[in-house]
């Protein structure tokens, strides 16, 4: 795999560098946890770490994200901020993943600029996969794939989607929901370039040869 490097003055990685494990945080109130396990994901060398808190209020947000950042950061791999805009270009995070409720995606990709990272959440929709594609997404991502206790209540998302996005709209595909090492090569085998994965790898005994081993599959 490519080696990635953060966002800044050199710019992002290429689209084409984007493919890899897609490590997602969990819910996690206890900063000091959420780092020490952070830095444990991050020395197995995920493609990107996304930022994900659905119980923290925005100043722990804050306060998280901006450590996670810093960790990234001196590990080189890219750091993007999940459904929030506005803390993303806040702290100046390396992308922002944003879903159906979060604005319109063309106004994120204006915000954004062009050597952020966007990414969208595209459930198991068609149109909003076009149109991530048509205002300058830097990939799209479908879901849930597999059962999720992350997102329980999510739809399930073909896995022919992922191979009809690979082919006709030129992004890298991101899957998420349910994946772990036991069914990853499934949603490999469709065409996903990037796996998106919470509980897998920061539940894992060892997030960083858990990580290692997602890597490996690429």
């Amino acid at each position: 795999m490519p080696e990635l490097r953060a966002c800044g003055p050199a710019g992002k990685p290429p689209r084409a560098a984007l493919r890899g494990l897609y490590a997602v945080t969990p819910d996690e109130t206890d900063t000091t946890r959420l780092l020490a396990l952070a830095e444990r994901v991050l020395a197995g060398r995920p493609a990107l770490l996304q930022y994900r808190n659905k119980t923290a209020d925005a100043a722990l947000r804050r306060v998280q994200a901006r450590a996670l950042q810093r960790l990234c950061r001196a590990a080189a791999v890219p750091f993007i901020v999940n459904d929030d805009l506005a803390l993303a270009l806040e702290i100046d995070a390396d992308g922002a993943h944003l879903g159906r409720d979060d604005g319109p995606p063309a106004a994120a990709r204006k915000a954004l600029g062009a050597q952020r990272i966007l990414g969208l959440t595209c459930y198991s929709d068609w149109s909003r996969a076009t149109e991530g594609a048509e205002v300058g997404a830097d990939y799209i991502a479908f879901g849930a794939m597999f059962p999720s206790t992350t997102k329980p209540n999510a739809p399930p998302a073909p896995f022919a989607m992922i191979t009809r996005a690979r082919r006709e709209l030129g992004l890298p595909v991101a899957a998420i929901g349910g994946i772990t090492l036991a069914n990853a090569a499934q949603v490999l085998a469709a065409g996903a370039d990037l796996l998106a994965v919470v509980s897998d790898v920061f539940g894992a005994d060892d997030p960083a040869a858990r990580a290692a081993a997602y890597r490996a599959l690429f």
